[in-house]
Order: structure tokens, then sequence, then C-alpha cells
């Protein structure tokens, strides 16, 4: 019996959503209608040709599998794109080309790649056959911003990509908080390894999937594969390590692993969220091997990191934005650069599903329902941003040494919200206020409470300011 229309798009977004983030699911898949499938052709009708574009060159191979496996080898996929002048649809044929760069060779190795889950191995015995690296090839040091934030880790990673297993940096650990590009930065130096070494085996993994791989083994008695499989690769990058603590069996296997990789010269990279002494709940002898090798910190990006960042992600996308709208994202999301790229991401599909101009005004409009709705640490340069603007002052105006009283008023300000809102030190608020001592800055918040008590302006300048924080 044939697969009707919405049972073969049902499966397909059902597939997509395991996949990819929830947000991008719901940003690019959900305004997608299926309108018909013929002799092997799925027809769906996506809003604008931007629309296209966009899953042309971030998600055609995703969508080239999920189809595949739901109507066959011979699937072709049409698009229905709503323009005004009512043009005819785009006939595109899937892809049948990959990223050579980031696959690994035939090798003899007791893996089998189950198509049904993300990467997990089933341990069937020893067969020669392709070992996937798991590598996203968009995460390359070309694509990777270099700032202060982040310069000691991504010199570290490129001489590893170098030299792999032959420099003092072995184990590399890079750590960092959450969204500041460790991920990407592992992913960087496996793609420049088997761009330089392609016979060498690399295999990107998380370690919770590592884990999920370890208890199958263990289920199925195939522990001494399992074991043996990642013993023979040329570079092993784990992804997220701190969530092997308190899984004592699992960082047993591993310990083996790392010894034996270590011991033959193969090149071990690793991320955590945390430095090793804050590893809770790790062996011991595990946190001792850690520190074999380098461990590099990965610090949020300063704002012209994050500017760069935004010019980089619009450079490759083929965008073009105002850089005043540029700048205000850069201002606004300081301490994550996923929520940066996404924030820039969502912008972009506003504009084109409503198909409206991208503006200040608009990004405003989306940063503000953003930061209301993200729970986070506002960044002292946000709210100098906000601050300047309110009172239409250039942010270097207020940084300057002029005593004029409304810049000075606005720079008191600036430093009351930054106390409040942020657990910034006196010192470091003053360091961002134009190198001003913490007097100043205790100073200003006392005169800022007192002209609160005292002036009906003044208050209705906090209380404005208040609202666009969304701080009460």
């Amino acid at each position: 019996m044939s697969k009707t229309l919405d049972t073969i798009w049902t499966s397909c977004l059902s597939v997509i959503k395991d996949n990819i983030p929830l947000q991008a699911y719901k940003t690019w898949f959900e305004p997608i209608k299926a309108i018909r499938v013929k002799s092997n052709v799925l027809t769906i009708q996506v809003p604008s040709q931007f629309f296209y574009e966009w899953l042309e060159e971030h998600y055609v191979d995703l969508l080239k599998k999920t189809i595949k496996k739901e109507i066959g080898p011979n699937a072709k996929l049409e698009y229905s794109i709503i323009m005004d002048n009512n043009s005819k649809p785009y006939t595109v044929k899937i892809p049948t080309t990959d990223s050579n760069s980031t696959k690994n060779r035939p090798v003899n190795m007791p893996v089998n790649i189950n198509a049904s889950q993300p990467h997990p191995f089933v341990i069937p015995g020893l067969k020669k056959m392709h070992v996937e690296s798991n590598l996203n090839p968009t995460y390359s040091f070309e694509n990777y911003i270099e700032g202060d934030c982040n310069r000691l880790a991504r010199a570290a990673g490129f001489a590893v990509a170098e030299k792999p297993g032959k420099t003092a940096f072995n184990p590399l650990l890079i750590y960092g908080p959450t969204g500041v590009g460790k991920t990407h930065l592992a992913n960087a130096i496996g793609i420049s390894i088997k761009n330089k070494f392609p016979n060498k085996t690399v295999v990107y993994v998380a370690s919770d999937k590592f884990t999920q791989q370890y208890i199958e083994a263990v289920r199925n008695n195939k522990v001494n594969d399992f074991t043996n499989f990642y013993q023979m690769i040329d570079v092993l990058l784990i992804d997220d390590i701190q969530f092997l603590s308190g899984k004592i069996k699992t960082q047993e296997t591993f310990f083996h692993v790392f010894n034996q990789l270590h011991q033959s010269g193969k090149q071990i990279v690793l991320t955590s969220d945390r430095p090793p002494v804050e590893l809770i709940g790790m062996e011991q002898r595990l946190l001792s091997r850690f520190k074999w090798g380098l461990s590099a910190d990965i610090q949020a990006p300063g704002l012209e990191t994050r500017i760069a960042i935004l010019q980089k992600k619009m450079y490759i996308d083929g965008i073009e934005l105002p850089k005043e709208v540029v700048e205000h994202l850069a201002y606004s999301i300081s301490n994550n650069i996923r929520e940066l790229e996404g924030a820039l991401t969502s912008l972009i599909a506003q504009s084109s599903l409503n198909k409206k101009a991208i503006t200040l005004s608009l990004a405003k409009q989306m940063i503000e329902k953003f930061v209301k709705n993200t729970e986070r640490e506002v960044s002292i340069e946000y709210i100098q941003k906000i601050v300047c603007d309110y009172f239409d002052m250039p942010i270097e105006l207020m940084k300057s040494k002029t005593r004029k009283r409304e810049v000075v008023q606005a720079r008191q300000i600036a430093m009351y919200f930054s106390k409040k809102m942020t657990k910034s030190s006196l010192a470091n608020i003053g360091m961002h206020c134009g190198g001003k001592d913490h007097a100043t800055v205790l100073h200003a918040c006392r005169t800022v409470n007192n002209l609160e008590e005292t002036d009906k302006n003044f208050r209705v300048y906090l209380v404005d300011l208040r609202k666009k924080f969304h701080f009460q």
C-alpha cells in the first residue's frame, strides 16, 4: 500500500525534528506545506525565495536523507515558492555530492553505523567499512573568529591540527561556558587534520553519546569490541567531557582508551564547561591524565569579536544588514555565541516571513522579546547601549572624560544599572565606563539613589529605563 502525502511528510518532519535544534525546526520547517507527491517527486511550498535558498544552503542534506528514506532512492524534491509575481515553482534535484574532506577512508574497525539513530555504534564484529567522523563541515578554522577570548585555545588547536599527537598539547582540553565556541574549535581541529592527513581516522563524539554506546555494548556483551574500536582511532575528539562525571564504569573504559591512544601517540581533544579542577565526580587517575597536556580556556567574546562573528556569518550566508543593526545585536547579546547567531537567524526569518526590511527598529523589537524570554545576566555593554540610546548619545561620548552635566548623568545611570543588574565588581564597571575607579562608581550609585528621591524628571528616566530592561 502506497504512502499518503501526509504520512510521508509527517515521517520526514519527525526525523528532521530529532536532528536539529527545536528553534531551527520551528523557524524553517513548521512553515513548510507539503502539497503533493507524484512519481517519486515531493512538492513542498515555502514562503519566499529567501526561505528556499536558506533550506538549500543549510538543510538540503537532511532533506535528501529523509525524503529518500520515505519515498525511495530516486526521490526528487520540488519547491513551490510563494512570490508576488506568481512565478512557477523551482524543481531541484537532490544533490548526491558529499563533503569528502570530513570523511574517513575504509578501515578495519569493529563498528557499524545504524542509520535509524544519530551516530550510535553497534558492534557486530570486525568489518572493513567507512567510519563516520561525525564532524560538522561548517565548523572550520576559516569560520572561527579569533579574539582575546579564545586566542590561546585557537593557537593550541591549530598546532594540534598541524602535528596531531606530536605536540605537548596531548590531550588538549578546551574549557569554557556554554555557547562560546568549544564545539566549533574541536570540529575545526578534526576537519583540518582530515584535510592534511586523509589517511588518519578522526572521530568526534559527544560524551553522552559515548556513554550510550558503552551501555549498548554492555547490553550486547560487546565491551571489548567497543574498547578496541576507540583504541584504533588516530584522533579522538570528545565533547562535553563533564557528562562522564559519576559514570564510573564508562570512565573506567575511557581510561583504558585514553591510555592506549596516548601511549600510541594518537591525539586526544576534549571539551568541558569547566576546568579539570572543578570536574566533580571524575576519577582522579583520569583528572591527572587530563593535566598531562594543555588546558586552554575560552571566555565570552568581547564586543569587537561579537561584531566580527556576526559579519562572518552574514558573509557566509550572503546577507547584508545595516551597521547599526549588527552593532545592536552585538551589544545586546554578550555571553553566548550560539544565542548571538540564533538571534541573527531569527531576525532574518522574521524579515523574510513578514516581508519587512531589516531595520534597527525591527532588531530592537526582536531583541527586546529575546532578552525578556531568556534567563541570563545582561552585560555592562548592553546596559550602556540602552542608556545611550535613551539619551540619544554616542557611547564614545559617555566613556569620554567630559564633565558635561548630561553626559555625567548618563554615565552615572549606566553605572547604577550595571551594579544592580550584573555581578561585575565596581572596579570592572568603572573600567567599562571610561576607566573610572571603584570609588567613582560607588559615588554614582549614591547620586542616582538620591536624585531618584528628590528629582521628578530624573525619576522618570529611571522608570523608563527599567521598563526597557524589564527590571523591577
